[in-house]
């Protein structure tokens, strides 16, 4: 079974995060990443940089990841 911090630690070795929650049952989980590398990025871009960063975990241990991707200035204005 995933442990949702196993996530967490690989999404913060792939990209430079200034807030993660990772939340999950171990095959279902939901994530909120807020990373400056979304600056300028489309939405299915943000998703591609946190999948690259999770690699070969998304097709073998990760059954479903739904997430929320922030910028740091966008998640200030929330």
């Amino acid at each position: 079974m995933v442990d949702p911090s196993s996530i967490e630690q690989s999404i913060r070795s792939g990209l430079d995060c200034t807030h993660l929650e990772v939340q999950g049952d171990g095959a279902h989980f939901e994530a909120v990443v807020v990373s400056p590398a979304f600056a300028g990025a489309s939405r299915v871009k943000r998703h591609q940089l946190v999948y690259a960063a999770l690699g070969e975990r998304m097709k073998e241990e990760i059954h479903a990841l739904s997430m929320k991707t922030f910028t740091p200035e966008e998640w200030a204005a929330r």
